[in-house]
């Protein structure tokens, strides 16, 4: 059995291959050829553990993440097994599992969900989620410009993404930000609606990836009033878990949640017309996690091989 850090997955896994991995790990979900384990939480004295899983048979494995939460804080690891024999094929520190299938599935969403030509991003928050998701879309997309709001972004940091993407970066007020974008990524913790909904523009698509926990929200009900869609990871999950939808007005969000797998697999309607606004809103799946670990030991046993 072969242990994985972050530096050797990153080595090993990329984010057009992850996109394509989750595509297919998507696609099996939709026609139920793989299974999804429901994060479970526990917690005692402030410390938090959690625990989430998948089945793929057709991608040859199954696993699960289990992760500590302390003062904000996580600490992931993944074990992945055959799904043939049942042994267990590796362990992975997962933080750099998590960070690229989180803005990898944002992607795909897009590509579903976004006009095509879409060319300015606003991204609210600038931490590892933020940075990897002004990546992978500056990859996916012919981008103008990049506008962050994020009041403790280090303006170095700024400075260190613009050289690698090669795409103007701005730092911004709030409703600055969202003015003029037509991609929106809120990836922060905060715990109150990020910007007036109403002022998203037509044809925009906002991938909402932030939080999974019930009493925080990065929407406002006027973002999810005027989304046509509302795309999800897994209904199951997305409705227990994330306070974007618990807490919001049950009128905002009635005949308009959809699964992405279903999305992806073409078993439900993306975009249908470019002035629509689409929103996904992310909780994060062990469908995501368990597709990408197995993609990493795929590429780490063929590289190996004589």
């Amino acid at each position: 059995m072969r242990h994985f850090t972050d530096a050797e997955v990153d080595a090993l896994v990329d984010g057009p291959a992850a996109q394509a991995a989750l595509r297919e790990a998507f696609v099996d979900f939709a026609h139920e050829q793989a299974a999804v384990q429901t994060r479970v939480r526990t917690e005692a004295g402030g410390v938090k553990l959690s625990t989430l899983g998948a089945v793929l048979p057709a991608r040859g494995v199954l696993g699960a993440k289990v992760y500590s939460t302390i003062a904000g804080r996580f600490n992931f690891v993944i074990v992945l097994f055959d799904a043939v024999g049942g042994q267990v094929l590796a362990t992975f520190d997962a933080g750099a599992l998590t960070r690229l299938r989180t803005a990898a599935t944002t992607v795909l969403a897009a590509q579903v969900l976004a006009r095509p030509d879409a060319a300015r991003l606003a991204v609210y928050g600038l931490g590892v989620q933020g940075r990897e998701h002004v990546r992978q879309l500056a990859a996916a997309y012919r981008l103008k410009d990049v506008a962050v709001h994020d009041p403790w972004a280090a303006p170095e940091a700024v400075a260190t993404l613009e050289r690698e993407i090669g795409v103007p970066i701005r730092l911004a007020a709030a409703d600055a930000a969202l003015a003029g974008a037509d991609l929106i990524v809120t990836a922060s913790r905060s715990t109150t609606p990020l910007f007036d909904g109403a002022r998203i523009g037509p044809g925009s698509f906002v991938a909402a990836i932030g939080s999974s926990l019930p009493g925080t929200r990065e929407l406002d009900d006027a973002a999810l009033r005027h989304a046509a869609c509302i795309a999800v990871d897994w209904p199951a999950q997305a409705c227990a878990e994330t306070g974007d939808l618990l807490l919001a007005d049950p009128a905002a969000l009635q005949g308009k949640l959809v699964a992405l797998a279903d999305v992806l697999a073409g078993r439900a309607p993306g975009r249908r017309h470019a002035d629509e606004i689409t929103l996904y809103k992310s909780v994060g799946i062990g469908l995501q996690d368990i597709a990408l670990a197995g993609l990493a030991w795929r590429r780490a046993q063929a590289a190996a091989a004589p």
